[in-house]
């Protein structure tokens, strides 16, 4: 069965600038038109027909899938969204996400029934095959905290984050540094997971501080887990100086398994989260800022921007970090460089 994705591969162009000419968009040149048109007959392309005759009705709607629905990080954001959408007079659906093929099913009959006038997907990954049926029926969706080549995507630099963070701690005197990772083999894959343990290589290789796997532990993305992870690491010979988490409510967990230890923070323990999130700050808590209100204010402004015109050419925004010192970190005075841990 020929799609349009083939269309868009023989006539040298993308899935958006087919949609394009198969909706009469005036905004196609005339000899890209025509190319595409060529490639049509040329393999006897038969457009979805509930593509061509979607009528646009706005429902004033607009849908937001996430994960869980259980993370800070996506509630904070969520706030910002309904504050964005409260302003333009919008209404907000939440389509809470718990397993692949609630997942999968969303991104399949969604486009088709349009519910909602545009959607907001955080923190899950779509697959290709959704994400072109996304282009070729002209549904508005904008990626946040995740990446496809075909939708706008925004991201956040998690590996220069990370790196950022370590290397903080780093400068502060502290050579075992333990980091307590998210799962990065859950049902959703969050890359984020990945990206941050990279930038916690970085860092280490920078300095020419050997990678001690003994120190990195993977855990779930909660408070209660990473409080197990930190028992273990804190029991350890010789203890590691400073922990690095992947998320501030995991480095909340680290707190609490100093207190269960008699460990003093930051005395005889730094720790450093990661996002920024509100909790965070009352516990005077080290970490790495994710924009988090940017994101939702600028994911709410392109998606807007899409339902107004669904046909634009798909962005990659890349959104930084900021590190932010506070109360749970301090220079390592406790012992002597370890020259043993250098490559």
């Amino acid at each position: 069965m020929v799609t349009i994705q083939d269309v868009a591969r023989v006539a040298g162009v993308g899935v958006g600038t087919v949609s394009r000419v198969l909706n009469h968009h005036p905004g196609v040149r005339s000899e890209t038109r025509k190319r595409v048109l060529d490639a049509i007959e040329q393999l006897h392309f038969t457009p979805n027909p509930i593509a061509r005759s979607m009528i646009s009705k706005r429902t004033d709607f607009i849908g937001v899938m996430i994960p869980y629905f259980t993370r800070p990080f996506q509630n904070e954001m969520l706030r910002t969204i309904q504050h964005e959408l409260a302003l333009l007079h919008k209404e907000l659906i939440i389509y809470n996400v718990e397993s692949l093929s609630q997942r999968d099913y969303y991104f399949s009959e969604m486009p088709m029934h349009r519910k909602v006038d545009g959607l907001l997907i955080i923190s899950l990954i779509i697959e290709e095959p959704y994400a072109l049926k996304f282009c070729e029926l002209g549904f508005p969706a904008v990626l946040i905290d995740a990446y496809s080549p075909h939708l706008t995507s925004l991201v956040v630099e998690n590996m220069d984050g990370a790196y950022q963070a370590v290397r903080c701690l780093i400068a502060q005197g502290h050579q075992r540094i333990g980091f307590i990772n998210g799962i990065k083999d859950g049902d959703f894959k969050f890359n984020q997971a990945n990206d941050r343990l990279i930038g916690f290589h970085r860092a280490l290789g920078e300095a020419q501080l050997l990678f001690d796997p003994e120190l990195v532990i993977a855990s779930e993305w909660n408070r209660h887990a990473a409080q197990d992870a930190a028992l273990r690491l804190l029991t350890r010979e010789p203890r590691p100086s400073a922990i690095f988490t992947a998320s501030d409510m995991q480095a909340l967990g680290v707190l609490e398994a100093a207190r269960i230890l008699h460990i003093t923070v930051p005395a005889e323990l730094s720790v450093m989260g990661f996002d920024g999130i509100e909790l965070g700050e009352l516990f005077g808590l080290s970490t790495v800022q994710q924009p988090i209100h940017e994101l939702g204010v600028l994911g709410i402004k392109k998606l807007i921007e899409l339902i107004e015109h669904p046909y634009q050419s798909s962005e990659l925004i890349r959104l930084p970090t900021r590190l932010v010192e506070r109360r749970t970190t301090m220079a390592n005075t406790s012992a002597a460089p370890d020259t043993s841990t250098h490559t």
